[in-house]
């Protein structure tokens, strides 16, 4: 969890199939405009199914919209994965 949280994939134990699609919400959340048809047959060639795909497409596309509502509003950041390391 500590190796996600730092954005390290490599070191975050995930299979070849959960990696692939953390890069390509990565390359969505970066800039959507440049996936393309291949990224997301690599997706299907590791065994995600389209509702799969369109999902994690859709909580990336939600994450984006609530942050920069959040920002527009000045919300503070809540650190929720810094106050989650503290009770441990």
């Amino acid at each position: 969890m500590q190796a996600l949280a730092q954005g390290d994939l490599a070191g975050a134990g995930l299979s070849v199939a959960e990696r692939a699609l953390l890069e390509y919400v990565g390359k969505v959340t970066e800039a959507a405009y440049r996936t393309t048809h291949e990224d997301v047959q690599k997706l299907r060639d590791l065994g995600w199914k389209e509702p799969q795909i369109a999902e994690a497409v859709y909580i990336t596309a939600m994450f984006a919209f609530f942050n920069r509502v959040a920002d527009a509003f000045g919300i503070e950041p809540q650190n929720y994965l810094a106050m989650n390391q503290m009770t441990k």
